[in-house]
């Protein structure tokens, strides 16, 4: 279904004249009248939907959406990293976080990462063997789907399975991605099998199959963890790791657990949001900015002050994130300071109305480009289960090494820890001891699934985007908070601060001329693509692939936003079977 057909189909839905009929009543649904996915790419939300027909629920759909997504978006998640996964149990009334983030293998020391000069190595922290963590994704589809799930692993893998055995159409955002990696990529023999054909890349139209990948998978869909952290799969990473100059254990992959955490509460006018807790940034973050936004009346004011407050909010949110944030199993996080109101209350009181406060500076370097590394679904199902999950390889096609005979493309998520203090990484923020690495710490995320509920409506949101993950749920939920729909979430203009570089940087067209010239003003930075005028470098032209689903329980409707600015993602909604 094209997006435009997907469109009318909400459309329509919400135009119902049983939908008007519902909302007549003013009675508030206890389950919704169907399940609604919305993912990054076309084939995972109809896995996912396809898991639902069968009789699973929204836990086995995510593993049966993250399984594929790992399969058609190697540029930015897979079988060799990590990610959160948000549940909601709708039977328990019960709200938990997966952390399935990868973790330090004991030989990645912070020593290791510095050349003769006492730099940082750049192309050892994130290309090769050496900047992959070990990978905690498999391990999360697992206990999804034994802990959570109503259908064996096997049965929601399968449509992983059969996509990377009969192949996908390689489209325009991959091909371009390897492009950009194809030095990196071409120097392991296990990468160059899967993505070389007669010794030419991968191009949009090729039919990508991956036999090595769909027999993982298959390990993994009989054996479980042990499909791929013990045995035949476990040989073969050590192998491969080792063959291409790296250093991992048997231990460390047989040792590998998902946490349970809880994730953050809080309240923003009527909302109630639940979103990641650490090693997650993003849910600190968000509690800070939205509780210092609070004071506020944003509806009332014009574009140029209203975007003003909200930087401001995102300055602070990010200066604390450099310091205080890390692996909570690992360093101690004032976590009831920052997410406190009064906490808020007191960044509030340091924010002037009508001018920007300076970072001072401690880097001069710019934010680079931002790709869409890293994906996100969302999923309501039936039963009112809702899962968030957003998931990654770091930065495209990760670390660009196959252990040969996988399939599985590694990460290069250690280039996320403090490798060096003070010193920024590739999405240009830095950190200092509480996100140092250490032998099985989890590296500091951006990651951020986030639940949205007020009494009305229950919303699932997130987004990939590296440091920019966050700031971009922020501005999907104020415009939730505003009354736009998840379409019109899913497409609204981004923009971004992050403390350090001392500048907003926004998408084209995000701002309009008077607008900049009202922010500079007030003294911002605006760093534009393209417009010379304002000093911008023209970074990137848009951000993100944010992917969220609402449900509307005064009418008992179903709706879903996907990207538009990715082409192959999708939201569908799956109505009710009416009984026989």
């Amino acid at each position: 279904m094209n997006f435009s057909a997907r469109c009318f189909l909400l459309l329509a839905l919400v135009l119902s004249p049983a939908a008007w009929s519902a909302e007549a009543t003013a009675a508030l649904a206890t389950r919704p009248d169907g399940a609604v996915i919305a993912s990054g790419h076309e084939l995972a939300t109809k896995a996912g939907l396809e898991i639902l027909a069968q009789g699973g629920n929204a836990f086995d759909a995510a593993v049966a959406v993250s399984s594929t997504l790992a399969v058609v978006e190697p540029i930015s998640s897979g079988l060799g990293g990590g990610g959160f996964f948000l549940l909601h149990d709708a039977r328990t009334g019960k709200d938990v976080m997966l952390d399935a983030r990868e973790t330090a293998p004991e030989s990645a020391t912070a020593a290791q990462f510095l050349d003769r000069n006492g730099e940082l190595d750049r192309d050892r922290s994130v290309n090769g063997p050496w900047s992959a963590g070990i990978p905690g994704l498999p391990a999360a589809l697992a206990q999804l789907a034994s802990q959570h799930g109503k259908l064996p692993l096997k049965a929601s893998l399968a449509p992983a399975i059969r996509v990377a055995r009969d192949g996908f159409p390689v489209y325009a955002r991959m091909a371009a991605g390897y492009a950009s990696r194809r030095e990196v990529m071409e120097r392991y023999p296990g990468t160059r099998e899967v993505y070389l054909r007669n010794g030419k890349p991968i191009a949009e139209g090729d039919i990508l199959r991956q036999p090595e990948l769909a027999h993982t998978l298959q390990l993994l869909a009989e054996k479980g963890f042990d499909g791929f952290y013990r045995g035949e799969t476990a040989r073969k990473l050590l192998k491969g790791v080792k063959q291409a100059g790296g250093r991992w254990s048997a231990d460390e992959l047989a040792g590998y657990t998902v946490k349970t955490r809880e994730p953050i509460t809080f309240n923003y006018r009527d909302w109630k949001i639940t979103t990641a807790s650490p090693p997650s940034s993003g849910g600190i973050a968000l509690a800070s900015m939205l509780q210092i936004l609070q004071g506020w009346d944003l509806k009332s004011l014009d574009e140029a002050h209203r975007t003003h407050l909200v930087v401001e909010a995102m300055r602070r949110a990010y200066r604390d994130r450099t310091f205080f944030l890390g692996d909570p199993d690992f360093v101690h996080i004032p976590q009831e300071v920052l997410t406190s109101l009064d906490y808020a209350k007191g960044l509030r009181s340091t924010i002037h109305p009508e001018k920007a406060t300076p970072s001072d500076l401690l880097s001069g370097q710019p934010t680079p480009l931002e790709d869409d590394e890293t994906t996100h679904f969302s999923i309501i199902d039936a039963e009112g289960n809702r899962v968030g999950g957003t998931q990654t390889v770091n930065l495209l096609y990760g670390s660009g090494l196959i252990p040969a005979g996988t399939g599985v493309l590694l990460n290069n998520e250690m280039d996320d820890f403090a490798l060096k203090p003070g010193t920024p990484n590739a999405f240009g923020v830095m950190g200092y001891a509480a996100n140092a690495p250490q032998k099985g710490k989890r590296m500091l995320s951006s990651m951020t699934p986030t639940f949205m509920e007020n009494a009305d409506k229950v919303i699932v949101i997130g987004t990939p985007g590296g440091s920019r993950i966050i700031t971009m749920v922020l501005l999907g939920i104020l415009g939730y908070d505003d009354g736009l729909s998840a379409q019109q979430v899913a497409a609204l203009p981004r923009y971004h601060h992050q403390w350090l570089p001392d500048e907003i940087s926004a998408e084209t067209g995000a701002f309009s001329a008077d607008v900049v010239k009202q922010l500079q003003a007030m003294g911002h930075r605006i760093d534009l693509p393209g417009d010379s005028a304002s000093g911008g470098r023209g970074s990137s032209h848009v951000w993100g692939n944010l992917q969220t689903v609402e449900w509307d329980r005064r009418s008992n409707t179903l709706s879903g936003g996907s990207d538009p600015r990715n082409p192959v993602g999708s939201a569908e909604v799956q109505f009710n079977q009416p009984a026989n």
